[in-house]
């Protein structure tokens, strides 16, 4: 792992990049690209079960600072495309084991994808993400800068899996094994996803909106030090909660929270048992 010479070259910005540099920065995009190197990985001693690598993130933000924005244009006239040149697209090949619809779909070098990945188009992957095996990306989703997904989950269409590159101590949006995060959904700002949870469609999940649990009379919110974290198998829907003063109890207004309404069971795998024969 080329850790300490990643951080260095991040802490201290050289006037001029060298060919070690870029050879280095290749060298880290490897790692990136084979799951090597994660922006976050499991835990166990940590409260939300994962934990910060913060030298990955400086890794990544390292090539934006030193990519030049060069053409990347398939055909310039008929659709143009400038990026910098240290992040070009995902090369992958009919071995890789990935599996990608024609449709307008893209997937930034240093991304990694597990065997049997699924993407719809069209949908956007972006650099520093970890997709674990069998998990389909629909389309119109979006998996952001440095998010962790699990096995086998499925991210619905039009859903938002935001992206957590600063500050680089931050953690990602983490969404474990087997999850089910419905059509419409959002979630943000280092929330995690607890194995086979289920979000309903248009759930969204931050960092300021506390989620109250039905089930278990609780409610789950992010602190100063911890992230939003949502149970293993909870069922989370889109609900609202009554404001109980001043103009808004007069108003009749209500403001948008998420709500466990229930723990997975066999009826509720039954409801997701079709997106399996889609892979």
């Amino acid at each position: 792992m080329p850790q300490t010479k990643i951080e260095a070259l991040f802490d201290e910005k050289p006037s001029q990049y060298t060919e070690e540099h870029f050879r280095l920065f290749q060298k880290f995009k490897d790692l990136l690209n084979a799951g090597r190197a994660r922006a976050a990985e499991p835990d166990g001693s940590a409260p939300s079960g994962w934990r910060v690598n913060g030298w990955v993130k400086k890794g990544i933000l390292i090539g934006f600072r030193m990519g030049q924005v060069v053409d990347m244009s398939v055909d310039r006239v008929r659709q143009p495309f400038f990026d910098k040149a240290t992040y070009p697209v995902k090369q992958l090949a009919v071995g890789s084991g990935i599996r990608i619809v024609p449709g307008g779909s893209s997937i930034r070098d240093g991304v990694y994808l597990g065997k049997g990945v699924t993407c719809m188009p069209p949908m956007y992957i972006n650099v520093g993400a970890y997709i674990g095996s069998g998990t389909m990306v629909d389309s119109h989703a979006l998996v952001g800068s440095c998010a962790q997904i699990g096995t086998n989950c499925h991210i619905s269409a039009a859903s938002q899996i935001g992206g957590v590159l600063e500050p680089v101590g931050a953690l990602p949006v983490i969404v474990e094994d087997d999850v089910l995060v419905g059509g419409n959904c959002g979630v943000y700002e280092g929330t995690v996803v607890k194995r086979r949870a289920v979000l309903g469609t248009g759930t969204v999940l931050n960092r300021s909106t506390p989620v109250y649990d039905l089930v278990r009379g609780a409610v789950y919110s992010a602190t100063d030090d911890t992230p939003l974290v949502i149970p293993e198998e909870a069922v989370v829907v889109a609900g609202s909660r009554a404001i109980t003063h001043g103009k808004g109890k007069e108003w009749g207004i209500s403001l948008y929270t998420p709500v466990i309404v229930k723990y997975r069971d066999s009826k509720t795998d039954a409801k997701i048992q079709l997106e399996d024969l889609l892979r």
